[in-house]
């Protein structure tokens, strides 16, 4: 697979040093031009799936722009959108002749109306809403056209606020009436806390009606001036990069072109690491303010930096003059805090107490401990088995014998081995997949050698990519925990033990359907003497990978040995449900072994369907889940409050039924390994994490029967094992 990546690269390399690239510094749009000649040449030559740009290409691109760049409808005007047509069948011509007049012409226009709006907001939330008349309002903007005027507009926005606002009445209303049925005793209470008891009623004395809306809107009106101050934020590139991806997406949902900003976000990800001081910052208006610290990072050691801090001014190490943030774009100011390991940054902070005070950290690799792979011991039935949790396949691109998924899987396996643990839980649920190396290194810690998935690129003969280690770090029983976001990796792991019959896979009744192999490609290797600035990477599919049965899982996923339901059983999340997915197909199948052992799989399975049938807890799963599709597909909202409160009641009603959900309780209990439980004597952040990881253990259904399933494959084990040695 990296031998065809490399090809690959090596080939749109070469072919762009023979392009007749102008070295003059571009400033904007040019550098967009570029943008797209570099973009659109690495699809045409690279995806597995090119398109043809053309005329129905450029309908889809049309239609998929202006719905990100107005999904409320409540900028745009229908004349704007008369004018836009005008494009509709020419954007394929623009494309490839690298021209950005629709963008320019979209872009200038959406900045008009979005100024425009500013007013529309504000005079509409200067008036108060009556919540007593009768009328309602339609969350279906599919099928919303687009206004005609600016009396519409304003009616459109007023529904729109009025609908924001009195969910924001409901709260404070019910807030208020909770406050009146509480009682407190006074007997015993010093004069002192009488008098601090009394002035804190006075503060809560009874609003009005009137207040209480007056209240409400101004919610509503500091969530639109947050929401208006991170558009403020937002510079051309960044809503250039909204057109470029409406065009990509079009090749297929996985594709993606990500800005510089958005290309460091990426990589983070995926590795669960980056230099800096291990803090996470958010904006509100014009402070950057810190909003976690996060566990184990250089802030956290030097435990000067609290939650709360804003922060005003950032130096370097080794320059005089600090560099003024405040007002300053979010990620801008990211770039002056962050900064490679080892070196100094100062400070200077608003405390939360009002005082100003600078302090220095020094820069370090923070890692995010909810990136990584962890694990845990429980005792059912006088057997110890192990559970680990694996977020995602995550790997360092630049480095991939730095921290992986399969190196943190195989030292997790041989603790839990030292711990003395008869079965193993693998849980990928929620699992979007990852490093498509790491999955193969996985898949070969369960068997002794073999295929662990088969890989075609378009044109090329199929790759079959094997575990070539003989040794085996876990050969005792398998199960692997999945559902409908388990997805790309995830699935090629839990198709390849099930292929094996070397796991049983438990969970949804499919999972996501991502069969398809995406590379990063950094766009600045594309140009040379790029004198343009970061010119960000590209996301693009370039393989779809196979069963080693020969079956996909694009589209189809991977079908669960036990199927139960869970929360997202019936709603629309798979890759069947996103636009322009890859079809599916099948190749053929390679030679493999089936696991050899004593476990017995089709009677544990049998067992397992009988036990999930007949399970209360399960059955109120599926209810309650068809209760939730329920309410997501409702799209009409009365806006007088007696019946939007009666329709609020009702759902609390119905709601009541599944309150027994989260008073479900096992008689598990969950144990951190002995190198753990020495970091949590340090760390009470950690101690915290692992302790509420525990306590959902034990009150997941899917997990005990994970439990319950591998007890069954012990006994089956020692069954055949006597039967065997008998007939010997």
């Amino acid at each position: 697979m990296k031998r065809n990546y490399k090809l690959l690269l090596l080939v749109l390399l070469l072919a762009f040093a023979s392009c007749s690239f102008t070295t003059k510094k571009f400033e904007d749009p040019n550098k967009d031009k570029l943008l797209i000649q570099l973009i659109t040449y690495v699809l045409e030559q690279g995806h597995f799936n090119p398109q043809e740009i053309n005329d129905h290409f450029s309908e889809e691109v049309f239609s998929d722009y202006l719905e990100q760049l107005d999904p409320f409808k409540r900028y745009f005007y229908a004349s704007d959108i008369k004018e836009f047509e005008n494009y509709k069948l020419q954007l394929d011509d623009q494309i490839n002749a690298y021209d950005i007049s629709f963008f320019n012409l979209t872009h200038d226009r959406l900045l008009k109306r979005i100024e425009e709006s500013k007013a529309v907001y504000k005079e509409v939330l200067s008036e108060p809403f009556d919540f007593s008349i009768p009328e309602e309002f339609s969350t279906d903007y599919d099928n919303l056209g687009y206004v005609t005027n600016k009396k519409d507009m304003k009616e459109r926005w007023r529904k729109q606020l009025k609908f924001s606002t009195i969910a924001n009445y409901d709260d404070l209303l019910t807030d208020q009436e909770l406050m009146s049925s509480k009682t407190t005793s006074i007997d015993g209470m010093s004069d002192a806390d009488k008098e601090k008891l009394d002035k804190q009623n006075a503060k809560k004395e009874k609003k009005s009606l009137k207040e209480l809306e007056e209240e409400a809107r101004a919610v509503t009106m500091r969530s639109l001036d947050e929401l208006y101050d991170f558009i403020d934020d937002r510079q051309r590139k960044d809503w250039f990069s909204v057109y470029i991806n409406a065009i990509v997406e079009e090749f297929d949902p996985h594709t993606f072109y990500f800005a510089p900003e958005d290309k460091d976000r990426f990589d983070v990800a995926m590795s669960g690491n980056f230099e800096g001081i291990g803090a996470r910052l958010q904006k509100k208006m014009d402070a950057i303010t810190v909003n976690e610290i996060i566990s184990g990072g250089p802030a956290w050691r030097q435990n000067e930096l609290e939650v709360g801090d804003q922060i005003m001014k950032v130096r370097q190490e080794g320059e005089e003059k600090p560099v003024n943030i405040v007002g300053m774009r979010l990620d801008d100011a990211i770039k002056f805090i962050k900064g490679p390991k080892g070196t100094d940054v100062t400070l200077t902070l608003k405390k939360v107490d009002g005082t100003i005070e600078d302090i220095t950290i020094t820069r370090d690799i923070v890692e995010l401990e909810e990136t990584y792979a962890k694990s845990s011991t429980v005792i059912k039935d006088d057997k110890k088995f192990g559970v680990i949790n694996l977020p995602k396949f995550y790997v360092d691109f630049e480095d991939y014998n730095k921290r992986n998924a399969a190196s943190d899987i195989k030292l997790e396996i041989e603790r839990l081995k030292a711990e003395g643990v008869e079965g193993l839980v693998l849980d990928l649920r929620n699992n979007g997949g990852g490093s498509l190396q790491t999955v193969v290194d996985m898949g070969g810690l369960f068997i002794d050698e073999g295929p662990i998935v088969q890989v075609k690129t378009a044109g090329e003969p199929k790759e079959v990519l094997k575990d070539r280690d003989k040794s085996i770090v876990w050969d005792g029983p398998l199960v692997i925990l999945v559902n409908e976001l388990s997805a790309s990796a995830s699935e090629i792991l839990a198709a390849a033990m099930q292929d094996y019959k070397r796991a049983i896979v438990i969970g949804s009744k499919q999972t996501y359907g991502k069969g398809t192999v995406q590379n990063v490609l950094d766009l600045n290797r594309m140009v040379r003497q790029n004198n343009n600035g970061d010119m960000g990477a590209l996301k693009f599919t370039t393989q779809k990978f196979y069963r080693i049965n020969g079956g996909s899982t694009q589209l189809e996923g991977v079908k669960s040995d036990v199927v139960v339901p869970d929360r997202y059983s019936y709603i629309d999340i798979g890759e069947k449900d996103q636009e322009n997915p890859l079809e599916w197909d099948k190749i053929g199948a390679v030679d493999y072994t089936l696991w050899s052992s004593y476990y017995d799989y089709d009677t544990t399975i049998a067992k397992s369907k009988k036990r999930m049938a007949n399970n209360e807890q399960l059955k109120l799963i599926d209810a309650n889940a068809q209760w939730v599709k329920k309410i997501r597909d409702r799209e009409v909202y009365s806006l007088n409050y007696d019946d939007y409160k009666k329709a609020l009641q009702n759902n609390e009603e119905e709601s009541k039924r599944f309150e027994k959900l989260s008073d479900y309780k096992t008689n598990l209990s969950f144990q951190s390994l002995p190198y753990e439980m020495k970091l949590m004597d340090k760390d009470s952040v950690l101690k915290e994490k692992r302790e509420r990881w525990h306590a959902s253990l034990s009150k997941d259904v899917y997990i005990e029967e994970a439990l319950n399933v591998l007890n069954d494959l012990k006994m089956t084990y020692e069954i055949k094992k006597v039967a065997t040695s008998v007939k010997n």
